[in-house]
């Protein structure tokens, strides 16, 4: 299976189908490589390369007690796109993987990156501050925490429906559900406080100010694990280069419940980026 080393020698699996221009997809907390299926498949058949790999802690790859920070999970990216040498890159990232594309960019630069599309971003910011005062509360933060710690697999199954919000029409099938929850599972305890609590409290707003590629922002608006006000409408606001599509009635999981929508979304915007 491929590996890369990534920063301080963590082992990252990672997998490439295709070929064509790259198209690297990055996860969100808790989810791996495996969760981007449907756009890997449907988008690797259209002539494109498609790249997706487990973050740290998660997955196939290192399980390290490190490294969760977002400066390190972006130097962890530029290895893979270094390694593989890749150019005019398409960054595809969903939930705070979309903090791991922006620190990118503001850390390495964006010689690589012809394009970004961030899907149910936790971006900009979704801590309450002086200047953020609609954010989310910490002790009402810490306290979920605190729950979702205490029993993972209860609270992962409990909290399923909304991620893909089924109470508003849409559909995904038991087994998916069930599927989508075993992907959560599969990274360390470790991991998942760490990379949850990354994204809650790290502010990105300068740094999204100042992207200078091609951004399309997709958002659903019955996002609860990233509400649309604080996350897509906000990015929206801030990212120079912007195309915002919200998706209505759609929740978090995106990537299943709206795949094929997503996937000519991506498909539209790589098109009229193309030089």
């Amino acid at each position: 299976m491929p590996y890369v080393e990534g920063s301080g020698g963590t082992s990252l699996f990672y997998t490439d189908w295709g070929q064509g221009k790259p198209v690297v997809f990055v996860a969100g907390a808790w989810l791996s490589s495996s969760s981007w299926e449907f756009q890997m498949l449907a988008l690797s058949e259209q002539g494109l390369r498609c790249i997706a790999f487990d973050k740290r802690g998660h997955g196939r790859s290192d399980w390290v007690g490190h490294g969760f920070d977002y400066d390190t999970l972006a130097d962890d990216l530029a290895a893979l796109l270094d390694h593989l040498d890749l150019r005019e890159v398409t960054l595809v990232a969903h939930s705070m993987g979309s903090g791991e594309v922006i620190r990118y960019l503001s850390r390495h630069g964006q010689d690589r990156v012809s394009r970004v599309v961030l899907i149910g971003a936790t971006a900009p910011l979704l801590m309450r501050t002086e200047d953020n005062p609609e954010g989310i509360d910490r002790a009402a933060f810490q306290a979920l925490l605190a729950e979702r710690s205490q029993d993972r697999p209860r609270w992962m199954a409990q909290n399923a429906q909304a991620f893909f919000a089924t109470h508003l029409g849409n559909h995904i099938s038991a087994e998916l559900m069930e599927w989508t929850v075993r992907q959560c599972l599969d990274c360390s305890a470790k991991a998942a406080v760490e990379v949850v609590g990354t994204g809650y409290s790290t502010d990105l707003r300068k740094e999204a100010a100042a992207l200078q590629v091609p951004v399309l922002i997709i958002h659903g608006d019955a996002d609860a694990s990233a509400p649309i006000t604080l996350c897509g409408r906000r990015l929206a606001q801030l990212v120079p280069d912007n195309r915002y599509k919200e998706y209505p009635r759609a929740g978090h999981g995106v990537f299943i419940t709206h795949a094929e929508r997503l996937n000519q979304d991506l498909l539209d915007f790589i098109a009229e980026t193309s030089s």
